[in-house]
């Protein structure tokens, strides 16, 4: 199952709010297509940056209706790209479809979904590799890892990032355990990761946000392993908030942290993690649970989406196309660590 793709001249998305029950989506407009994106209806780096391409052929096609304007599709593409400022993939990928438009509509179309289909390919390899990295570091052995927020098939469109290490190392038996944390405060953790490691018959445990940095400093995990929205030059990484107390923990207790993300992710432009701009949400989505208020009245909230952990506390970013280890950068060795990817079998469906 793919998660987001170009139906009858028209953008079909999973509703991730209404997970884990199963709906999808059809979005035929500009203005539906932000909507979804700000409402997390479609959310994850890698999903947000098809669904930014698949967008602007949207725009495209909308445009053609009225007779064809490019530049009512740039500014269209501008309000898209401006839909959410952390995660990089959606302005990256608008950007990566833009020049198509002056050729009109099919063009934009087959740029967007040739995007799409290099995503998968993307998650796929970068899984592989991540796979070898964290048997490398961890030994070929079934392995308890910790992840956070979502970084599964539903995060990008048919494979995943972080969710993809893990699939690639249960179809070798090497999962003994993935722990996720429940990621407050819309639960993506329980309410997406959960489903898809059910689907894959991978075994795992929600736990509360909080109880993550406890249970890796008491011994119970051997790796952490997440996704990221962005990462900046100096290899510092934006990620769902809660991220960063699980890389102390793995830096304090001595286990590996590692980032699965493809290479669009990497924001040469972004120097370090202070430099971008921390998405924050609607203070009701911390105050309110289930429609009933959790805090008194006269209370306010705080509700940054991302955190950001300091490429020092960062063992490795595995890419589609490299490995990379923060701290052998920061001592300029220029060295890379070389990683040997198996062959992968495939189990279940995404």
């Amino acid at each position: 199952m793919r998660t987001i793709e170009w139906v009858d001249g028209h953008v079909d998305a999973v509703d991730q709010t209404a997970l884990p029950q199963q709906r999808r989506v059809a979005l035929h407009t500009v203005s539906e297509v932000v909507d979804a994106i700000r409402r997390l209806v479609v959310r994850g780096a890698p999903a947000l940056g098809a669904l930014g391409a698949l967008g602007v052929a949207l725009a495209a096609a909308r445009s053609a209706e009225r007779g064809y304007d490019p530049q009512t599709v740039r500014a269209d593409a501008r309000r898209i790209a401006g839909a959410r400022p952390t995660a990089v993939h959606l302005s990256w990928a608008v950007q990566q479809v833009l020049p198509a438009v002056p050729q009109g509509p099919a063009a934009v179309l087959e740029a967007a979904q040739a995007l799409v289909e290099a995503d998968v390919r993307a998650c796929a390899t970068l899984s592989r590799l991540g796979a070898a990295l964290l048997r490398s570091y961890v030994g070929d052995r079934p392995m308890v890892l910790h992840t956070h927020c979502n970084a599964g098939a539903l995060a990008c469109v048919e494979w995943g990032t972080a969710l993809g290490v893990v699939r690639a190392l249960h179809a070798d038996s090497l999962i003994q355990m993935v722990v996720i944390g429940e990621t407050r405060p819309l639960l993506q953790g329980s309410r997406i990761t959960a489903v898809e490691l059910t689907r894959l018959g991978v075994p795992h445990q929600v736990v509360v946000d909080a109880a993550g940095p406890g249970l890796i400093a008491s011994g119970q995990v051997d790796a952490v392993i997440v996704g990221a929205d962005r990462i900046a030059a100096n290899y510092d990484v934006v990620h769902k908030v809660g991220t960063y107390p699980l890389a102390l923990a793995a830096a304090r207790t001595g286990i590996p942290f590692v980032v699965a993300a493809p290479t669009a992710t990497l924001d040469p432009d972004t120097p370090t993690g202070a430099a971008v701009t921390i998405e924050y949400r609607d203070p009701d989505e911390v105050l309110l649970v289930g429609g009933w208020r959790m805090a008194p009245a006269e209370s306010a909230a705080l509700n940054p989406a991302f955190d950001v952990t300091p490429a020092d506390l960062v063992t490795a970013i595995v890419t589609e196309s490299r490995v990379i280890e923060p701290s052998r950068v920061a001592e300029s060795t220029g060295v890379e660590r070389a990683v040997t990817v198996p062959a992968m079998r495939m189990v279940g469906a995404s």
